[in-house]
Formats: C-alpha cells, sequence, structure tokens
C-alpha cells in the first residue's frame, strides 16, 4: 500500500478504522458555481490538454458559462451529483460495518475533482481524521487516464507537495491551503476499476429491464438499447487509454445478463470542441436509427452512476424531447441512473469489502502506462500507489 510519509510527531488515537474517499468530477450545485466548476475543469491538462492552458482554459470556462448556466438552470438550478454520492456513501458504510466488522468503523469522504468538495479538501479532513488506512474508490466504474487518472494524480500530488516543499501555501492544489502534517503511517490502497462488477451489472440490468417494460409489448423485443458514455478526444485514445475496451466490456456483460435480448450499440456523448472525438456520437446514432426506421430507442448512460448534466440535460432535454422529434422518432426513454439504487449500493459495499480481503493495493492493470503516455503525473501517481511499499 502506498504510504504518506512526515517527520514523526505525536499521533492521536483515530476513530475511523477504514476510510473510503469517493472520487468523482463533481458539479456545480448552484448557477453561481458554474463558471468555478468549468475554470477547474478546463485548466486540468489530464482531463483536456490545452495548448497555453492557464490562459486558454479560463477564457474557454468563461465563454461557456452563460450557455451552461441556462443548462443549469433546466434541471433545477443545480446537479444533484453531490446529493447522490452522499446517499451512495451513507448507504455503503452502513452496509460495510455490518459485513466487515474487522474493519470497522467506515467512514466515506467526498473528493471532487472540478467543485467542493475538492479532493484536496477531503484529504486535509483525511488528515485530521487519521484512518488506520484508507481506499481511493473511484466512481468512474471504466478507468479513464482523463478520470480516474486525474483524480489519483491530484492525491499523489497533494502528498508529493508535503513531502517536496514542506510549506502549507503548496498544500492544496485547487483551494485555500491548509496548515496540516501528513500522517506518517496512513496507509492508501486504490480500487481503480470495476466495470464488470457483477452487482453493479445487475443494478443496470435491472433499471433496463423496468425501462422496456414501458415500451408497447408489440415493439418490446425490437427497441433499440444505445449504451451512451462520455467521449474522449481522438488522441487520448490513440495513446492507449484502456476506456472504451473497459466501457466495451461493461456493455457486453449487462447484454449477455439480458440473454442479447435486444439490437444494440454503444455510442458516445459530451464532444467538447472542434477535434475528432471517440464516435459514433449519440445524437447522430439517434438520427440515423431514424433514418433507417428504428423508431424506439432506450438510452442507457452506462459510464455514469449518479444523475448530472450529462443525463438530465443532455440526454433527457437535448436528445430525447428535441433531437428525437425532429429526428421522428416514435418513443425514446433513458434508462434511470444508478443514484440510490439498492443493488447498485450493495455492490459498492461488495467492492470495498472484497479489496479489503484481497490485501491488494490495486488491480494489475494500474502500474501500466498507456503505451503512449507522456504525462510526467502519470507516473508520479504510479510510484506514489504502485511502489514496492504497496506490494
Amino acid at each position: 500500500m502506498a504510504s504518506s510519509q512526515s517527520p514523526p510527531e505525536k499521533q492521536l488515537k483515530n476513530d475511523v478504522n477504514t476510510g473510503i474517499l469517493l472520487l468523482n468530477m463533481g458539479g456545480p450545485e448552484t448557477v453561481d458555481d458554474v463558471f468555478d466548476f468549468l475554470n477547474r475543469l478546463f485548466s486540468d491538462k489530464d482531463l483536456i490538454p490545452l495548448p497555453l492552458q492557464k490562459t486558454l482554459g479560463p477564457w474557454i470556462a468563461r465563454r461557456r458559462t452563460p450557455s451552461i448556466q441556462e443548462q443549469y438552470g433546466k434541471i433545477g438550478g443545480g446537479s444533484p451529483i453531490k446529493v447522490w454520492t452522499e446517499k451512495q456513501g451513507q448507504g455503503m458504510v452502513k452496509l460495510l460495518d455490518q459485513i466487515s466488522p474487522s474493519t470497522a468503523p467506515h467512514k466515506y469522504y467526498i473528493g471532487f475533482r472540478y467543485v467542493k468538495p475538492l479532493v484536496e479538501m477531503a484529504l486535509d479532513e483525511i488528515e485530521k481524521d487519521r484512518p488506520k488506512r484508507m481506499i481511493a474508490f473511484t466512481q468512474y466504474p471504466q478507468y479513464s487516464c482523463s478520470t480516474t487518472g486525474s483524480s489519483l494524480n491530484a492525491i499523489a500530488r497533494y502528498y508529493n507537495n508535503k513531502l517536496t516543499v514542506g510549506k502549507a501555501n503548496k498544500i492544496s492544489y485547487f483551494d485555500e491551503p491548509k496548515d496540516i502534517q501528513p500522517i506518517e503511517d496512513l496507509k492508501w490502497s486504490v480500487i481503480d476499476r470495476w466495470q464488470t462488477h457483477p452487482g453493479f451489472i445487475q443494478a443496470f440490468v435491472e433499471n433496463i429491464r423496468n425501462e422496456l417494460r414501458k415500451f408497447p409489448a408489440h415493439v418490446r423485443n425490437d427497441v433499440v438499447i444505445l449504451f451512451s458514455a462520455h467521449s474522449l478526444p481522438m488522441k487520448v485514445v490513440n495513446r492507449g487509454d484502456p476506456y472504451p475496451a473497459e466501457v466495451a466490456a461493461t456493455v457486453h456483460a449487462v447484454m449477455e445478463s439480458l440473454n442479447f435480448s435486444n439490437p444494440y450499440r454503444l455510442v458516445w456523448q459530451s464532444k467538447v470542441g472542434p477535434s475528432a472525438w471517440l464516435g459514433c456520437a449519440t445524437d447522430d446514432a439517434i438520427k440515423g436509427l431514424a433514418k433507417n426506421n428504428r423508431r424506439h430507442i432506450l438510452l442507457v448512460p452506462i459510464a455514469f452512476t449518479s444523475d448530472h448534466i450529462e443525463t438530465l440535460h443532455e440526454l433527457d432535454i437535448e436528445y430525447s424531447q428535441h433531437l428525437a422529434t425532429s429526428a421522428g422518432v416514435e418513443m425514446i426513454r433513458r434508462c434511470a441512473s444508478l443514484n440510490d439504487s439498492p443493488l447498485f449500493i450493495k455492490a459498492m459495499a461488495d467492492i470495498v469489502s472484497k479489496h479489503l480481503q484481497s490485501q491488494r493495493s490495486h488491480t494489475t492493470q494500474l502500474p501500466l502506462r498507456c503505451p503512449g503516455c507522456v504525462n510526467t503525473s502519470c507516473e508520479q501517481m504510479r510510484t506514489f500507489f504502485c511502489s514496492s511499499t504497496s506490494q
């Protein structure tokens, strides 16, 4: 397990045996938070590499803020991802205390990449609590260097800054500095992907079956299931990022559990900017299916574990209301996100429990950098989580 180190200091008795840091992108809770969210997002070279990032990132954020604020206004004024993550975390630790008493009490922490509570803020809280061990649990089921990788890079950067600089003004990467010393014996491990976990797959299968029942019986078996995942720039894909293959593995596992009951495709949404991104795009797929007289469609947000702007606005409003109508789709529905699904929360607890039992620090995939990787942060992150001290 990775270990944070610091000069010896008196250690206080901790009340948390196992801490679980839930990692995700996050979303603005109010329209007033949109610029800060976008500014952090477009300033993250792990997610969206840009030339002159420090200048161009904030400029893009300012340009996009009004339109994104309008979108959030149409879904209730903000992202619900924090609410759902809290519900998931609460349910998970409650189950873990029951099924894994030897590692209890468990406490969850939320570490978002682009909104508060930021990863760095969660780490400050973790340092105060002094758990006996910590698990970084990505809430992206399928690994990408742009998502899980960025969050893990932030953890490694936090501790590297403490070790190399030793000054409070270098502790927090995005937020206010904190005068906190790292814990000498805090042990870290990471759940870096879980794309085919049986409970995760079953939670999707249940939601898909529930939604298919809402189609007329005479067309139900002909409904085209479009599994929609967040796309990636092709330059990221071409470096060897594992995300497309892992999303495909999730899709195959779901369809296998459904006995391949319906025709299906994996499609990609949320492209940003003019460069080439992974396709077929979700909107193009909807238009193409309608043109080919396949007019009954079920959208499944296969790479998201809770509702946010990509499901509530992009899929529900842009595609299901506006695009589908203009394209001539007869019936289009969107499968419910996992949110507070009891099956999904049980799966989360099972993933953590099995990780604890395995005594492994990470999957065998995590130490392997993309063949075309040129990001030094990726190497530093792997040194932190995958060093010999973790074996």
